[in-house]
């Protein structure tokens, strides 16, 4: 009798779950749906997954959780960057052994359905139509993993821990330290009173450069698409030439034309009115120079879009509206000014996103000086150029990892958040 309910038991499991419970052991549950080939083509990657990766994942997590035990023999950096590699190679041999579960649970309810099982020819013409591109695509999404990814994970986990140039590997081991980087820099005097300075002139010179920078070429897009206007590809052209100037000359170059003591524009132009500004050397000047120079650099590229984008405007809608009466301001307002920003709220906002973390200007006319007493970061220094002299001149990289983290989560959610509420990304997937 108990042989008989042992048996009545067993009947009564679906092939769909023993095939699973077989699974895991990877290939055992392909074997039992008679799909030998691909169930042993699993217990082999599988089995040289965990023979080649085995050492490497143990001692990886082991030092992702440790930061190393011994002094001057363990490096915390190192085993930190191998402990990250190591999530990820194990995260990839989870996904294989998890595909392993599921495909032997897709076999078997085709078994169960009856259905004829495919040939090996048929096979491999299934995951060329099936699977071919993501096999293709492979390559580039495990250099995305190792470029992008894991670089990413290091410089979040480093925010997390002690590691600045009094306590640097392997002379000294790294330990996790939990929030204590982000509370510091909003409790420690020095940090507290930098990190404020620094982040709302960062606000504020992203807010202030992008708007007068997207303003300005708003203007000039529409002064010259009026048609009143003659010679429009030789303005436009003029108009265009410092987006073909590089960058790092133009501001060079401005970085001269500033100098208060030879520069052209104090020596030159503000001295026939008796007024010498000191552009460099105090920060609310540098500021204005800053700003000038940003909307001097940005407005090309955004005329050059308006421009575009204006020419895509139906003429027949402006003559409805001279029909009605409509005056130039509400053309501009009803029907020129919605046609643009749905064409171009995104790149807009990335202009905005773009100069949050604008380094190069900052760092290449002024260095992100002058000095401030009191505080770590010079007087127009922003998040990005304060997080780069925390770097590599006094070798804070907890803390500029902290503040990283605290730029990539502005960034993110304003860019998103902007998104959201334009018109182009609404009526995405419409059509």
């Amino acid at each position: 009798m108990a042989e008989e309910k042992m048996v009545s038991k067993t009947r009564k499991i679906q092939p769909r779950t023993l095939a699973v419970i077989l699974s895991i052991i990877p290939g055992l549950g392909q074997m039992y749906n008679r799909r030998f080939l691909k169930g042993f083509i699993f217990l082999i990657i599988s089995t040289a997954f965990l023979i080649t990766t085995w050492d490497y994942i143990d001692i990886g997590i082991w030092g992702l959780f440790t930061l190393g035990t011994i002094p001057r023999e363990h490096h915390s950096i190192q085993l930190l960057i191998q402990g990250l590699i190591s999530l990820i190679v194990l995260a990839f041999g989870i996904g294989i052994y998890i595909y392993n579960f599921m495909d032997a649970r897709s076999d078997a309810i085709a078994r169960e359905a009856n259905r004829p099982k495919p040939t090996l020819l048929q096979g491999v013409k299934g995951f060329y139509n099936n699977g071919f591109p993501y096999f293709m695509i492979m390559p580039g999404l495990i250099m995305l993993l190792f470029i992008v990814v894991v670089p990413l994970l290091f410089m979040f986990a480093l925010a997390f821990t002690n590691y600045n140039q009094y306590n640097a590997p392997p002379r000294k081991l790294l330990d996790w330290v939990g929030f204590t980087n982000f509370v510091d820099l909003v409790h420690i005097d020095i940090w507290k009173d930098t990190f404020f300075s620094v982040f709302s002139w960062t606000i504020v010179w992203t807010v202030v450069a992008t708007t007068l920078q997207i303003a300005l070429g708003l203007i000039l897009a529409l002064l010259v698409n009026d048609t009143r206007i003659k010679f429009k590809r030789a303005i436009r052209t003029i108009l265009i030439l410092p987006w073909a100037v590089p960058a790092f000359v133009s501001i060079l170059i401005f970085s001269a034309l500033f100098n208060p003591t030879f520069g052209a524009i104090n020596r030159d132009i503000l001295s026939q009115f008796n007024v010498m500004l000191p552009w460099l050397s105090d920060p609310f000047w540098t500021k204005v120079a800053l700003i000038m120079i940003q909307t001097w650099l940005g407005f090309p590229f955004v005329f050059a879009l308006f421009t575009g984008v204006l020419q895509s405007v139906p003429r027949d809608m402006y003559e409805a509206a001279d029909v009605d009466g409509g005056t130039r301001w509400q053309k501009l307002r009803h029907i020129t000014l919605p046609h643009i920003l749905f064409a171009t709220a995104p790149l807009l906002i990335m202009q905005y996103a773009g100069n949050f973390n604008n380094f190069n200007i900052i760092y290449l006319f002024n260095e992100g000086n002058p000095a401030v007493r009191g505080q770590n970061a010079g007087g127009t220094d922003i998040l990005i150029s304060w997080v780069y002299k925390l770097t590599f001149e006094s070798n804070n990289y907890n803390m500029a990892a902290a503040i990283t983290i605290i730029m990539g989560l502005v960034v993110s959610i304003f860019a998103f958040y902007q998104f959201r509420k334009t018109a182009s990304f609404k009526e995405e997937g419409r059509y």
